[in-house]
């Protein structure tokens, strides 16, 4: 689902690749991060392991990937690690990065599973949300990266 087009909230956070990742980092190519409620389940494992495997795909379409879960650094680094995702996941636990984003389920500090398409120039171009078929999100991902390629 295609959204307006507004400012995406900055953030700035340690990742599972030993660095503190900020949204400027992005800033000149798209960023496609995605919020997930928790890693080494069954669908956030799913949905991580189809992100890696579209990352060379994304990478073509000048996008850079990025998900973010409530999980602590070290459950971060080890989910990372365990599945070689090619892309930083960053920790979020107290939630204020899912919060800036409305990725929060009301009444309560679930983690909603959506993802987000952020153009070079940090707006929010398209947002997709899907909690039960976790591997469209990669999928939305790309066709809405192709669709941005077509109309240049």
């Amino acid at each position: 689902m295609t959204t307006r087009r507004t400012k995406a909230p900055a953030f700035s956070a340690s990742a599972s690749n030993g660095k503190t990742i900020a949204l400027e980092d992005y800033r000149g190519r798209y960023l496609v991060l995605f919020f997930y409620p928790q890693s080494f389940t069954y669908g956030c494992t799913r949905e991580a392991a189809r992100f890696r495997d579209a990352t060379a795909e994304l990478a073509a379409l000048g996008a850079d990937v990025l998900g973010v879960s409530p999980d602590t650094l070290d459950v971060q680094c080890n989910f990372a690690a365990h599945y070689q995702t090619a892309f930083p996941i960053l920790a979020d636990p107290d939630r204020a990065i899912a919060s800036a984003f409305d990725a929060l389920f009301p009444f309560g500090s679930r983690v909603k599973r959506v993802t987000y398409v952020i153009d070079p120039e940090g707006f929010i171009v398209s947002r997709f949300h899907h909690e039960l078929r976790v591997e469209k999100h990669a999928d939305d991902a790309v066709s809405y990266l192709r669709l941005a390629q077509r109309s240049i």
